[in-house]
């Protein structure tokens, strides 16, 4: 069975899309999305802030583009037909790329001080971001609130990346690359994928889980669920059957993706080995409770003034990954587990791998400030087992999403691979 791919590019064929380019080194890169674009049979205009002149030149984008480039709000020509309605009107979606943390700052307060952020008051069409700046800025707890501010009005965000910046920094707050916009956007525009008969159905389980005290009372942990989440929208993209078991959590259910929600850790197990045997991939993602109270009280426990202790007598849950990896042949699918660990991340991962009997190990530091639980934005080491030993790959800090693509194509592309005995 071979990799499933994303939606063609053909979906952006007839589109019209304002790609607006504010300032940042990354806006050089704007003149191959136009280009891009273009290809794809997009009509394409461009709009620039004043400060992105300074890194490229509007005659650039204009001879891509093959349109004049818009770079004022109080362009006397322009603006004698209302000329910023009726470009708002003309997209079928506005791609701003890059976006710098004073343009995403201005738009999230509804500012329209220039012709883009105008354009985007003005407009009804689709927004898509990619946000480019230096790590700091991209970390900094204003710029954290305002990206989560645009994702509550409807933006969709594309990135950023991590790796080496042009001010000499690594970390995350790079642009995506030209490629990863135009199939973002593409995305945006295609029809949602059917799953075939013969596309692999693919099992994911998210979220943290709830083990009872009390009525009113439980035990839990600090999983939002966004990573579980994110890899079944990455796996229903793919084209596959997705069936995803949620512990409770305040999220959407991702396009194409059918929803069991349990609360504790025994109705997980049990979903999880009803569902497994019918699947041929299995990504354990939730952060199960390891124990369980071992008689939930009937009413709420209460507090007396004389008892300043409390006993609590816990029971181990099940392993579901671990029973999951131990059907037999036949039922069993192709099984990806995540690690969360604070300290010797790759040491305990190896171990998690081998022991449980997965074929594939997820290992997230959650020590890291702004990674892991509750964030946007992970980092990962990838282990899978190989004929003589075990492989790895380091996925630096970057968007869930973007992990979510990552770790999916490799359980597809190592799924494929055992399917076909390589």
């Amino acid at each position: 069975m071979a990799p499933l791919s994303h939606s063609p590019l053909s979906s952006l064929a007839g589109k019209r899309l304002l790609l607006g380019v504010s300032a940042g080194i990354a806006a050089y890169k704007s003149a191959l999305i136009v280009r891009q674009l273009k290809q794809a049979g997009c009509e394409v205009r461009v709009v620039m802030t004043e400060g992105a002149q300074a890194f490229i030149t509007p005659l650039t984008l204009q001879a891509l583009s093959g349109e004049p480039v818009r770079t004022s709000l109080l362009d006397p020509e322009a603006e004698a037909g209302m000329g910023h309605i009726e470009l708002a009107r003309w997209a079928d979606a506005i791609v701003i790329a890059p976006a710098t943390a004073d343009l995403i700052a201005r738009l999230v307060h509804g500012m329209a001080d220039d012709l883009l952020t105008t354009l985007c008051l003005a407009s009804e069409a689709p927004r898509l971001i990619a946000p480019a700046m230096n790590q700091a800025m991209w970390r900094h707890p204003a710029t954290q609130r305002n990206v989560k501010q645009l994702a509550t009005d409807g933006w969709q965000l594309i990135g950023p990346a991590a790796g080496d910046q042009a001010c000499g920094d690594v970390g995350p707050g790079r642009m995506s690359e030209p490629d990863e916009i135009l199939e973002a956007v593409s995305r945006h525009f295609a029809p949602p994928i059917t799953p075939s008969a013969s596309a692999p159905h693919v099992v994911i389980t998210a979220g943290p889980t709830r083990e009872a005290l009390d009525p009113v009372r439980y035990l839990s942990n600090h999983s939002s669920g966004k990573m579980g989440y994110a890899l079944a929208a990455e796996a229903a993209a793919q084209g596959a059957r997705v069936t995803l078991i949620s512990g409770p959590v305040n999220l959407p259910t991702p396009q194409g993706v059918e929803r069991l929600n349990v609360e504790t850790a025994v109705q997980m197990h049990t979903a999880a080995l009803e569902l497994a045997p019918q699947a041929a991939l299995f990504i354990g993602c939730a952060a199960v409770a390891d124990y369980r109270a071992a008689n939930a009280a009937e009413h709420k426990l209460k507090k007396t003034d004389d008892q300043d202790t409390l006993t609590l007598t816990l029971v181990k849950n099940p392993d579901i990954i671990a029973d999951v990896a131990a059907l037999p042949d036949g039922q069993r699918p192709f099984v990806v587990g995540f690690a969360a660990e604070t300290q010797d991340i790759e040491r305990y991962a190896q171990d998690k791998l081998a022991r449980k009997g997965l074929d594939m190990i997820v290992a997230n530091d959650v020590s890291q400030q702004g990674l892991g639980f509750g964030s946007d934005d992970n980092a990962a080491l990838l282990l899978w087992r190989t004929s003589d030993g075990s492989d790895r790959l380091v996925a630096p800090p970057q968007p869930k999403t973007q992990l979510a693509a990552l770790i999916v194509r490799h359980a597809l592309t190592h799924l494929s691979l055992t399917s076909s005995g390589a």
